[in-house]
C-alpha cells in the first residue's frame, strides 16, 4: 500500500493537530494509502523518527494546541546534505509523498526537496499570516483573538493608573496580528514593520489624547519593528534571529517624548499556544482535507491556499515567492482610529 508522510515544522501554531487529524481521516477513508507521521519536522525525516498514524491516533485532537508530531527548526540544507539526508527514511518507510505543514521557511525547503524529486504538498501555517498566494493561514485567527483579549485587559489597567501601555505582539517582518488586534481592541497607535510611524508622531497622538482628558493610551507594537537604536538581534541555535522585546527599547524613548509613565507587556509565545479558535479548527480541517486529496491524486509541487471562500491548489513556488505584508489601505483604516 502506498504511504503518505506528514510533518509539521517551524514554530508551533494553533490548528496543527486539526490538519493532522484531517489528513489521516481523509486518507483513511480513501482506503488506498497509509499515513506515516514524521516526528519533529525535518529532523524526523533526517533521523528516521516516524510513527504510523491511524484514525484512533487522531481522534479528538482537533481542539488541542501544539502538534502531536512535534516540531523543530532543523533543515536538511542547513543541518544535513539536502535530499541525501532524507533518502534513507523515505525508502525505509515506503513514503511516496510528503504533506509539509509549515511557514515560508519550511515551504521553501520543501520546494528545494521537490526540485530533487520529492513529491510535496504544502499546507501554509503561520500565525503571522504573511504567506503569499493565500488569503489567510490557520493560526492567525487564534493569535489575533488572544492579542485582542490582552489589549482589552491592558486598557482597563492603563486607564486606572493613567499610564501608557505598550503591548508587543508577534510579527517578525509583517504586522498582521498587530493591525487586526489593534483595530479590534481600539488601540491608540499601532507600530508595524511595513508602515512604521515615527515615535514623535506616536507621542503627538498620546499628548493629544491627554489634552482632551484621556489620560491613558495603549500602543500595539509588532516584534519586528525597527528599534530606536538598531543593534543586531541575537540568534538561536539554528541561526535564526531571536526577536522579542523591542517594546522595552521603545518605552523609554516614548516616555521621554511624552512625559507620561510607560509600561510594557510582551505577549510572546502565549499567542501561539493553547486551544485554537473554531475558525482556525475549521480552516485547518479544510486545508488538511484538500492536501490529502491532492496527495491521493498524485499531486506534487503544490500548496493548498484560501481564495475567498474556496480552498484551491497553487504552485508551491507561489507560496514562497515573497512574504505578504499589510497593505497600505488597511493600515490607513487603522490610522483613522489612532488617538
Amino acid at each position: 500500500m502506498s504511504v503518505i508522510g506528514i510533518l509539521t515544522a517551524g514554530g508551533d501554531c494553533p490548528g496543527l493537530n486539526a490538519v493532522i487529524r484531517s489528513v489521516v481521516t481523509r486518507v483513511g477513508a480513501a482506503g488506498s494509502h497509509e499515513v506515516v507521521g514524521i516526528k519533529n519536522g525535518w529532523q524526523g525525516l533526517m533521523e528516521d523518527d516516524t510513527r504510523p498514524l491511524g484514525q484512533e491516533d487522531v481522534r479528538g485532537i482537533a481542539g488541542t494546541g501544539g502538534t502531536i508530531l512535534g516540531t523543530s527548526r532543523m533543515d536538511p540544507y542547513v543541518h544535513g546534505d539536502g535530499f541525501a539526508s532524507i533518502r534513507k527514511t523515505l525508502a525505509h518507510n515506503g513514503i511516496d509523498s510528503v504533506i509539509v505543514v509549515g511557514g515560508d521557511g519550511t515551504l521553501r525547503t520543501a520546494l528545494h526537496l521537490a526540485d530533487e524529486g520529492l513529491k510535496v504538498i504544502g499546507v501554509p501555517k503561520t500565525i503571522d499570516n504573511d504567506i503569499a498566494a493565500t488569503d489567510v493561514s490557520f493560526g492567525f485567527d487564534t493569535a489575533v483573538q488572544i492579542a485582542t483579549d490582552a489589549i482589552d485587559r491592558l486598557k482597563t489597567t492603563a486607564e486606572s493608573h493613567n499610564r501608557v501601555m505598550l503591548c508587543e505582539v508577534m510579527g517578525r517582518t509583517k504586522g498582521w496580528i498587530a493591525v487586526h488586534a489593534g483595530l479590534a481592541a481600539g488601540a491608540d497607535a499601532i507600530l508595524i514593520p511595513e508602515h512604521q510611524m515615527p515615535l514623535e508622531e506616536v507621542a503627538q497622538v498620546i499628548r493629544s489624547r491627554h489634552r482632551r482628558g484621556r489620560r491613558y493610551s495603549v500602543v500595539v507594537v509588532a516584534e519586528g519593528v525597527r528599534p530606536p537604536r538598531a543593534t543586531p538581534p541575537p540568534t538561536d541555535a539554528f541561526g535564526f534571529d531571536r526577536l522579542g522585546g523591542v517594546a522595552y527599547q521603545i518605552a523609554p524613548e516614548l516616555e521621554a517624548l511624552t512625559g507620561f509613565e510607560t509600561r510594557v507587556t510582551v505577549l510572546g509565545h502565549i499567542q501561539r499556544g493553547g486551544t485554537p479558535t473554531a475558525t482556525d479548527r475549521v480552516l485547518a480541517t479544510r486545508l488538511g482535507a484538500a492536501a490529502a486529496d491532492l496527495a491521493l491524486g498524485g499531486g506534487e509541487r503544490l500548496m493548498v491556499a484560501v481564495h475567498s471562500t474556496r480552498i484551491e491548489a497553487v504552485p508551491l513556488e507561489a507560496g514562497v515567492a515573497e512574504t505578504r505584508g499589510v497593505d497600505a489601505q488597511l493600515f490607513e483604516v487603522a490610522r483613522t482610529f489612532f488617538g
